[in-house]
């Protein structure tokens, strides 16, 4: 979708009656029937129409001015979207040129579904983690109850338009409520159930939550599309969780156990052999993130790092000088230096456990 405000010629700061000027003056250079067969003519007075319909409506038009096409896109990111019910916002307007007054549609295509809807939820960690039940609220256009639709007011009906080869319709008494479109915007709440495991980015569908359609066409979908706020300890990577721990030098040298927290507020123990290398890991199978399709969970893995204390005791001291008397220091062998190019740590641990 061209911005909208290019596509009409007007500034950002256009008045409503501006916008208003500006659609009728492209509408009436490039409609379809002023211009049989001329497919360029017709994308131009679409695109003008998908603009207006934009510019014209308050809340629209706020929503683009904040969030861009996001504000007013459907959820594959397209267009807000143009169709045969569209002509029934501009019923005053095309009406002044094509002699007659009331709502307007060109009921071509017969029901036309509604647009999608995208809602962005933030969530934190361990609401991925175990799943969570939510409502949230979301504008969208729906049928007017008042006129059922229809667009036409009480005791009246829409006809057969004779000046677009009988092809349109028009409403000569618009109903008031919805100004003869037959639709209306309104907040509704939605219950959305998000599945344990849901990943930063990924998106839900929620069947017929979008906008209705118009000539008696389905409701679009409502997608939700999920935010995860990043943990301060675990780092996610697919369904495995990994975590970094600093462990006493002893337990490291003679072995022993210690807890670390877990994902889902449970505690874990790790147990470490005597003699345990610093940055050892150590898997947890099925304690990682659930998978999002139900098929079991990853592992999660807890990487031990010799702590090195920055303060000592007198006592701790003398111990460590005498443990160190035990253990002469004369030369100490290199390790490979890690070039900038080799993989990075998560991704060797792949390599190791498959």
């Amino acid at each position: 979708m061209t911005d909208p405000y290019t596509v009409l010629g007007v500034p950002r700061t256009a008045s409503d009656d501006d916008i208003r000027k500006a659609f009728r003056k492209l509408a009436k250079k490039h409609h379809p029937d002023l211009n049989p067969g001329d497919k360029a003519a017709e994308e131009q007075f679409k695109d003008a129409a998908e603009a207006y319909a934009v510019l014209a409506d308050a809340d629209k038009r706020a929503r683009y001015d904040r969030f861009g096409h996001a504000g007013v896109a459907g959820a594959q990111g397209g267009a807000p979207g143009f169709n045969a019910d569209t002509f029934a916002d501009f019923s005053d307007i095309l009406g002044d040129f094509f002699g007659f007054g009331g709502g307007f549609s060109r009921g071509r295509g017969g029901p036309v579904r509604g647009s999608d809807l995208r809602f962005d939820l933030e969530i934190n960690f361990d609401e991925s983690f175990a799943g969570l039940e939510t409502t949230i609220q979301i504008p969208r256009e729906e049928h007017c109850e008042t006129c059922k639709g229809s667009g036409a007011a009480a005791g009246s009906s829409r006809e057969t338009c004779s000046q677009c080869r009988g092809t349109g319709q028009m409403v000569r008494n618009p109903c008031t409520a919805c100004r003869g479109t037959g639709r209306v915007m309104r907040d509704r709440r939605v219950t959305v159930r998000v599945p344990a495991g849901i990943a930063d980015g990924q998106r839900l569908r929620i069947q017929g939550e979008g906008e209705h359609g118009a000539q008696g066409g389905p409701a679009g979908d409502l997608y939700v599309v999920l935010h995860v706020k990043p943990h301060p300890t675990f780092h996610r990577d697919g369904d495995d969780l990994y975590i970094d721990v600093a462990v006493p030098y002893h337990l490291m040298a003679m072995g022993g156990e210690f807890k670390v927290d877990a994902p889902g507020n449970a505690d874990l123990t790790v147990h470490v052999s005597a003699g345990t290398p610093s940055g050892a890991l150590i898997p947890f199978r099925g304690k990682g993130m659930p998978n999002v399709s139900g098929r079991g969970r990853g592992t999660l893995y807890v990487r031990a790092s010799v702590e090195v204390p920055k303060k000592l005791s007198k006592d701790q001291k003398k111990f460590i000088e005498q443990l160190g008397k035990t253990m002469p220091v004369d030369k100490i062998e290199p390790h490979a230096f890690q070039e900038p190019g080799d993989k990075p740590f998560f991704e060797k641990v792949k390599d190791l456990f498959g």
